[in-house]
């Protein structure tokens, strides 16, 4: 069934804007003027075999991890509630703010109606839902447990959305520190410093070293400050395109991971991500096998996607997960020893997830000491660099001083 996008008058006259599904314009616009709206325009969003007419404006729409966490809760209590699917979804339409996440939703239940599985559906949208999230829910159809495989995906995106939130706010400060020190460096190189430094000038005097050295530095900085940007933007530019070479995302991936304190962190995300969702996927019935195939996915390191994918290899010849991720320096001790007993004892899927809960910890420890390092040191960078700029400015002053003795 199609799906229209309307602007009409609500019956106080106000401008609202939706979505309606109807068979036809002239269907979709009796059912609003039943409900006291009056229409204005109307768009036909998806054709009738349930694809996207506005493809594009899909792709360079960003849907949040939370969007997608609070859509699945509300989904999986909607369903447990006794709701059948397409009325749920068509329940959680209103509630939707995004408008192209809106279209989604209703994209979706239009190819459920058709005869499309929910995991089918999800699956023409692999840039929003993950595939963890459609293999999860594959295997929660299958099983006939999908509410219960909701909750668990919500469970798994809103953790993931905290520990986000965490580095993003352990972050912050550091980066505005960095911020206004070069922009405040900046506005002393380019603006103080010159009329300092030009009555040095006019003396027509030799200069120090380091005088010189930041007389050349503020010019440079205030005639060239837009070729210095231009140069600065081409560099994450061309690193942003380089680095979606395979040979090159390696090479970065393994240089980072032998960095002394971020190396650490990167490693111990990874692995809190892995366990989790390794855990959840084996928790509703997906093979090991299976499994490993989608969390190498997800850890958001080549390196260790690359270890996953040759694990999965001397699986598949009957060794045990925790004997051969033990043979690999990129996975820690602790996570190695926690996966062996949960295979000795029969329970891996609860060792999964609390070696998961072990290494969030561990990464909210890390950010905090990492964070408490990185703020003296940017304190002492900015120090040293004023006190170049002032013992540039007062050496001059000195020798004047003495000469006139």
């Amino acid at each position: 069934m199609p799906v229209y996008e309307y602007k009409a008058l609500n019956r106080k006259g106000k401008h609202i804007a939706g979505l309606i599904d109807a068979d036809s314009t002239k269907t979709a616009t009796l059912k609003l003027r039943r409900t006291k709206i009056f229409p204005i325009s109307m768009t036909e969003v998806t054709t009738r075999s349930g694809n996207p007419k506005k493809t594009l404006s899909f792709a360079f729409s960003s849907i949040r991890t939370s969007e997608i966490s609070m859509m699945t809760r509300q989904l999986a209590t909607l369903i447990a509630a006794g709701f059948p699917l397409t009325t749920a979804l068509h329940t959680l339409l209103p509630q939707t703010k995004k408008e192209s996440f809106k279209r989604i939703l209703s994209q979706i239940k239009d190819s459920i109606e058709e005869g499309s599985s929910f995991a089918g559906a999800l699956a023409q949208y692999p840039g929003i839902f993950t595939a963890v999230y459609i293999n999860m829910v594959r295997a929660g159809e299958a099983s006939g447990t999908l509410e219960i495989v909701l909750d668990r995906l919500a469970d798994i995106y809103e953790k993931q959305h905290r520990l986000n939130r965490k580095i993003k706010s352990a972050m912050a400060y550091p980066l505005l520190m960095t911020l206004v020190g070069t922009g405040v460096l900046f506005f002393l190189l380019t603006v103080i410093v010159p009329n300092i430094t030009s009555i040095f000038e006019e003396m027509n005097q030799s200069l120090p070293m380091t005088t010189q050295l930041l007389i050349n530095t503020s010019h440079s900085l205030k005639q060239w400050w837009w070729l210095i940007l231009g140069v600065i933007g081409g560099v994450i530019f061309s690193y942003r395109m380089i680095i979606k070479n395979p040979v090159v995302q390696t090479a970065v991936d393994q240089f980072i991971l032998k960095l002394p304190l971020l190396g650490e962190l990167v490693r111990k995300i990874s692995v809190a991500r892995l366990t989790r969702t390794l855990g959840s996927l084996l928790e509703n019935g997906v093979s090991l096998l299976d499994a490993l195939d989608i969390v190498q996915n997800v850890t958001g390191n080549t390196i260790i996607a690359n270890a996953i994918m040759e694990a999965k290899k001397e699986v598949e010849r009957g060794r045990e997960l925790g004997d051969v991720l033990s043979q690999n320096p990129n996975f820690p001790y602790l996570a190695v020893q926690m996966i062996k007993v949960g295979e000795q004892t029969g329970n891996l899927e609860s060792m999964l997830k609390k070696t998961a809960q072990v290494y969030d910890d561990e990464i909210e420890t890390t950010i905090i000491g990492m964070t408490s390092l990185l703020e003296p040191v940017i304190i002492l960078v900015m120090a040293v660099v004023v006190g170049f700029i002032v013992l540039s400015i007062c050496l001059p002053i000195f020798e004047m001083n003495q000469l006139v003795k």
